[in-house]
């Protein structure tokens, strides 16, 4: 008996880089790698389009409920997994199974506005497009409240932690009975190389890897913290990623009396990325929780596990899950200068250690066939 065709929907979607990005190819090439026929929906990226073995990517996606209907139409899909929560509407639209992951974010606020009208659809009024993209916000809140109406219609609801489980169902309690808590796996991408041996340098070599978009991952609380250390312990730190917070921190580092012991890579090819991470002895990523933003999980805190370097992180989210205290890592109960500054010290001083393997094996328990093997009874069940 052939497996089911999936048609994964996925506006998040490499080439693009994100934690999202990634669970979605991830679990995109475990579920082909595990013999689906699988199609994927995603939005037109200007620099092409990825070429996986097995998959099907069609760049069509328009973000509009009125537009993308149309995917319904495509012969030959079984069933439909979509890899965020504003395209949890499908469900209201078809008889076929219909998957959802949600990662946190993207249900406490909508990032597609996908409920807005297409007016360019309709001769003349074009014109008004300009306009309406303006009141984008408002269509996102719609669309947010609508996902009271759709998930809970979905055939079952996967998210990327128990924390993640939690909040959703505290914010929309009729999805009871619709969630797993399917976790996330990790990229054998990041456990292919060899470990590196800690001695390999005498400065300890400090990472983090984040868009640098979002004020509430910290990154000026850890150079801060830093500033405190400067004068007492070696070492450089290295920013992996880009955003609109990058020039306000790099003159931050200025002001801190950090030159020549910070550096801002901007964005990195994946291999790239891999050899800085692998390389570095400490991961640092103490994000705080927000209303409306979290760590639904932090699939970078398993990608630093996977290539043996351990993780400093805020005892929040769901960060907790993502990172085995004395394990793979340790945390900061409050994302805060003094604290931070405090836990690195300690590390910096060696009164914290971690086995470069140890983190290693604490990742190869996540594993995107486990993910797909709870998948697979919903693709085949009638709705």
């Amino acid at each position: 008996m052939s497996l089911p065709h999936v048609g994964i929907v996925s506006p998040e979607f490499p080439p693009d880089i994100g934690g999202v990005e990634n669970y979605a190819l991830g679990y995109i090439r475990a579920l082909a790698g595990m013999g689906h026929p699988v199609t994927v929906f995603t939005r037109r990226h200007p620099q092409g389009e990825i070429e996986l073995s097995g998959v099907a990517v069609r760049p069509v996606l328009k973000l509009r409920r009125v537009l993308d209907r149309k995917l319904l139409e495509t012969p030959g899909i079984d069933a439909w997994h979509a890899m965020n929560a504003a395209y949890a509407w499908i469900a209201e639209e078809t008889e076929k199974p219909v998957v959802v992951s949600v990662h946190g974010n993207d249900f406490l606020r909508a990032y597609y506005p996908v409920t807005a009208p297409a007016l360019y659809r309709f001769g003349p009024l074009w014109r008004l497009e300009g306009k309406l993209r303006r009141l984008e916000r408002v269509w996102r809140g719609h669309t947010t409240r609508m996902l009271r109406r759709w998930l809970p219609q979905a055939t079952a609801i996967f998210t990327n932690s128990r924390y993640t489980e939690r909040v959703l169902l505290e914010k929309i309690p009729s999805c009871r009975g619709k969630t797993v808590a399917a976790m996330v796996g990790v990229d054998p991408f990041f456990l292919a190389p060899p470990l590196v041996e800690d001695g390999d340098t005498k400065i300890p070599r400090l990472i983090s890897i984040t868009r640098l978009s979002e004020p509430r991952k910290n990154i000026h609380l850890v150079l801060e913290a830093l500033a405190r250390l400067r004068d007492r312990h070696q070492f450089h730190y290295t920013v992996v990623g880009d955003g609109s917070q990058r020039p306000r921190l790099e003159k931050r580092v200025k002001a801190l009396g950090l030159t020549g012991r910070v550096t801002f890579t901007g964005s990195l090819p994946r291999e790239s990325l891999r050899e800085q991470l692998r390389r570095a002895h400490l991961f640092i990523l103490t994000a705080s929780v927000l209303p409306h933003s979290h760590e639904g999980f932090g699939l970078v805190y398993l990608e630093a596990a996977a290539c043996g370097v351990p993780s400093l992180a805020a005892h929040l989210a769901g960060a907790t899950e993502a990172v085995a205290e004395g394990e793979s890592g340790f945390f900061v109960e409050k994302p805060e200068t003094e604290a931070i500054a405090s836990a690195l010290g300690a590390f910096l001083e060696g009164k914290i250690r971690f086995s470069r393997q140890r983190c290693r094996e604490f990742a190869r328990r996540f594993s995107w066939e486990q993910v797909v093997e709870k998948a697979q009874p919903f693709y085949a069940e009638k709705r």
